[in-house]
């Protein structure tokens, strides 16, 4: 397997490019929150409002008179400051989505092997995976826009660490790696580890909100935040999509195990934290949908299972030792 290095270091070249991009987004995602005015509660099944005297109990079909209007019939108000940066944050966004993409298919070429063999690519798969998913919830929920700056926070975090602690050059995975397995198991990993990061960071916004609905003096900012049962929602909506695809991911882990070392199971500390992560979000999911158990008791849930994610990235990848230590660090 030959590497092309000069194609590599572009690779490494697009993913400063996408971070420094994701930088100046969440930047603008911030200065569109604080010039903001609080929200009221983002509703599931808001309706279009219609004109006052149009569809009256007197006239239900808005036909006395002049004919009825909708308020998108109505002129469009200038846009505030605040959306002028939300939506040119929104734009960044998508710009270094658009790099932090070209960055993993270079370095795929590059190394002529799907470009998550070590820890720098697998973070920053994930994270372009949880860009995509704020991406997608935008398009369909763009009254969502204001926890752009709370979302790339992490993103940007974990890329940073990708491109510091945990950064390697393009090279050939160790020879245990070298399986149709990888790019089966691990994508299926990245797709739902980017997924839950979208999920456990809508969760915590959830608690922070639930205190200051509460309790009003505490965590006053969070006032700006849209309300508590639309990120109830984001969150359970995220885990329900990512689950399914975790389990796949653990059930395809155990048949690569039993290809390469003979058992389906061996309770490594990989595979033991992972199914902790497994159980933990069947949990969530089970609490969710359970009374006396939905609202704060089930986002604390939500919340764990991220944080064992996280703990199944770095710890157990950097500190454990186990068959899974391919995290790739120099030295």
């Amino acid at each position: 397997m030959v590497v092309d290095a000069q194609l590599g270091s572009y690779g490494d070249l697009l993913f400063g490019s996408a971070l420094a991009v994701y930088v100046l987004a969440m930047i603008l995602h911030a200065v569109e929150y604080a010039l903001s005015r609080n929200l009221a509660p983002v509703e599931e099944d808001a309706r279009v409002p219609v004109a006052a005297g149009a569809g009256s109990s007197s006239d239900p079909a808005g036909t006395t008179g002049t004919t009825a209007t909708t308020d998108t019939d109505a002129p469009r108000p200038p846009r505030s400051r605040a959306e002028r940066y939300g939506r040119t944050g929104v734009s960044l966004t998508v710009l270094g989505f658009g790099l932090h993409l070209a960055m993993l298919v270079v370095r795929g070429l590059a190394a002529e092997r799907v470009p998550w063999g070590n820890m720098y690519e697998f973070s920053a798969a994930v994270c372009l995976v949880a860009v995509g998913a704020w991406l997608v919830v935008l398009y369909r929920r763009p009254e969502l826009r204001r926890l752009g700056a709370f979302v790339l926070l992490p993103v940007i975090v974990l890329m940073f660490l990708a491109g510091t602690v945990l950064y390697t050059q393009t090279a050939p995975v160790v020879p245990a790696l070298r399986s149709y397995w990888l790019a089966i198991h691990v994508t299926a990993a990245v797709i739902a580890s980017g997924i839950l990061l979208l999920a456990g960071v809508a969760s915590v916004l959830y608690l922070l909100r639930r205190v200051h609905d509460g309790n009003p003096a505490r965590f006053a900012w969070t006032a700006r935040l849209p309300g508590a049962d639309a990120l109830d929602r984001t969150a359970y909506r995220a885990t329900a999509i990512a689950f399914p695809i975790w389990t796949f991911a653990v059930i395809t882990g155990a048949i690569w195990a039993e290809a390469a070392w003979g058992r389906y199971w061996g309770w490594d500390p990989k595979e033991t934290t992972a199914f902790i992560a497994w159980i933990v979000y069947a949990c969530y999911l089970h609490a969710r949908s359970t009374a006396g158990w939905r609202g704060r008791p089930a986002a604390t849930i939500n919340v764990i299972g991220f944080a064992v994610m996280v703990f199944n990235l770095f710890f157990v990848n950097i500190v454990v030792t186990g068959l899974h230590s391919y995290a790739g660090l120099p030295g």
